[in-house]
């Protein structure tokens, strides 16, 4: 007895709504600039300028293999701000791995972007981050002209609504 069993799949692919700050997308562009013989320094040189015009915070692009000649070697590609530590770097950096099959051999890409702070959280996450400080303006209150307590003037108002109701009392 020979049972078949059919899995049906469904794929459900969406745009991209920005480009720009997309890692996975700009590290398959330089992927296909290199394979379509552009030179290392000026495909990484126009990915940065890209992706820095789409607003990001920061980039960094990192070619590593044989770039020319017999010997390997890496090439990183740096601009603004980069976080690489604590939680933030989970909500603020996306990260792109890929290959690339050259004549020479294997180069590997790493693209990391650098999101902008979106309160809407469309473009970016909506966290702040820990070391942005917002100070609130001062109310804007007149200045008294002479100070006075205000717990003595309490006391002045009660004693004056009392005088009528009780007796005065002998002072000490």
């Amino acid at each position: 007895v020979i049972s078949i069993v059919f899995y049906i799949f469904q794929l459900y692919a969406e745009k991209v709504t920005n480009r720009g700050l997309c890692a996975v997308a700009q590290c398959e562009s330089l992927r296909y600039k290199l394979v379509g013989g552009l030179a290392v320094r000026r495909a990484c040189y126009g990915v940065l300028r890209f992706i820095m015009e789409s607003n990001a915070q920061g980039c960094e692009v990192i070619v590593s293999g044989k770039l020319r000649g017999q010997r390997a070697k890496s090439m990183k590609f740096v601009d603004g701000l980069m976080i690489h530590s604590g939680q933030p770097v989970n909500d603020y950096i996306q990260q792109a791995v890929r290959h690339v099959q050259l004549r020479q051999g294997v180069l590997g890409i790493k693209v990391k972007i650098m999101l902008p702070h979106d309160p809407k959280g469309n473009m970016g996450p909506r966290v702040a981050l820990p070391d942005q400080i917002h100070i609130q303006e001062p109310n804007e209150a007149p200045n008294p002209l002479h100070p006075e307590s205000e717990h003595k003037q309490e006391k002045k108002d009660l004693l004056q609504s009392m005088s009528g109701q009780m007796p005065q009392l002998p002072p000490y």
